[in-house]
């Protein structure tokens, strides 16, 4: 297997491809099939199935090693732009169901919605603090669900203080929406459908051609090269990897009626946990709107579900993969990155209302200006925290 070498990634391309773990992967499909039998039974399909999505981008998250961080990472430090581009076929294929469906109100009869937030300071803010966690934390929202599914203990750390950092820009959250903002702007309801998918696909186009270009004037013609996939063990090439999130987003919006998100979860876990010990989160403005929420089970909560689904559908893939080898010895500053970064990472999607997935991969593909402008801020953090990794003893 050969991989650009800057990427991360849960493969090792330098050892011979190991056996199956048949304990994780018994563990990860038995907890899936029972999740959704108990799903199903205890709310609706609808809940069940948005828990097997879940799963399904476990798998492909991990088996396509799609992960934002790294990628944004390689095209700042070493010009290479392969998971650049593959974000940008993501997007395009996305965009190309969602913003009919968006324009329409409706799909396959489900009335639907897109992720359309504000846009201010607290967006600029929050998405440079979420950029910058990125990379001292080691991972997105999606890739610390993911690697942390698929073994990487590190990014259990990582994933704790994502969830302290979620709490504390939930208590904060009132503060930040008093900064100045304009109300949430659409391109689909300001230019209509066609016209705001056009815009899109060219700025689409814009970013992949502009990482070709810093590629070849890096690197030449040479690009790294992903060989040797298997459908089943993994791994697979990044296009696979792009379509096979949009799919997830295309079925959240049909499923739930709104995009993918990853990180509302988050506040809500952390939030409950404060509950449970007699902290009364439930008088904070952020939860007062949304008490039947903080009351309600997790497992009612669409987000939660799915990112529980998520962790299964790592685990699956990493045993399937024979990668599933937990190492608890994690050096003292890393852990320090980890839980910094996790922090940032959290508060950060909080005040700038989502994470990669919630504001960058959803509310772009929800035409929304919050989305476009979370992406420059956050790449912005990207450089920044790049630059602070040697610091605490991380690689570029």
């Amino acid at each position: 297997m050969t991989y650009p070498a800057t990427l991360d990634r849960p493969f090792d391309e330098d050892a011979a491809r190991p056996s199956l773990n048949p304990g994780p992967v018994g563990l990860a499909l038995a907890g899936l099939v029972l999740g959704a039998a108990y799903l199903n039974a205890a709310f609706n399909w609808r809940q069940a199935t948005l828990f097997l999505v879940g799963g399904a981008a476990g798998v492909v998250l991990y088996h396509a090693a799609f992960g934002f961080t790294s990628a944004w990472r390689a095209f700042i430090a070493d010009g290479r732009g392969a998971g650049l581009r593959a974000q940008m076929l993501m997007l395009a294929a996305t965009c190309l169901l969602f913003f009919p469906a968006l324009g329409a109100g409706h799909f396959f009869g489900q009335a639907v919605r897109g992720s359309v937030s504000p846009v201010g300071i607290s967006v600029v803010v929050g998405a440079f603090l979420f950029g910058v966690g990125m990379q001292l934390g080691g991972g997105c929202a999606s890739g610390t669900l993911y690697t942390a599914g698929g073994g990487n203990t590190r990014m259990l750390v990582t994933l704790a203080s994502f969830i302290a950092g979620s709490v504390i820009g939930a208590l904060h959250m009132p503060w930040w929406e008093k900064t100045p903002s304009l109300k949430p702007i659409s391109l689909i309801a300001k230019f209509g459908t066609l016209a705001a998918l056009a815009m899109s696909l060219a700025l689409f186009g814009l970013i992949a051609a502009i990482t070709i270009v810093v590629e070849r004037r890096r690197h030449g013609n040479r690009a790294g090269v992903r060989a040797g996939s298997d459908p089943v063990r993994g791994p697979w090439p990044l296009a696979a990897g792009a379509l096979g999130l949009a799919a997830v987003n295309v079925a959240t919006l049909a499923l739930a009626g709104r995009p993918w998100g990853v990180t509302s979860a988050f506040a809500l876990w952390g939030s409950k946990a404060l509950a449970a010990i007699g902290v009364d989160v439930g008088s904070w403005p952020y939860w007062s709107v949304r008490s039947a929420e903080l009351r309600a089970s997790v497992f009612k909560d669409v987000t939660s579900v799915m990112d529980l689904g998520i962790i299964l559908g790592a685990l699956t893939a990493a045993g399937l993969a024979g990668r599933f080898s937990p190492s608890w010895r994690v050096p003292a500053k890393s852990l320090a990155a980890a839980v910094v970064g996790g922090l940032m990472l959290g508060y950060g999607a909080r005040i700038a209302y989502g994470c990669n997935i919630g504001a960058f991969f959803s509310g772009i593909a929800s035409a929304s200006v919050h989305g476009w402008l979370w992406l420059v801020a956050a790449f912005v953090g990207n450089i920044v925290g790049t630059r602070l990794r040697p610091a605490f003893g991380l690689k570029i």
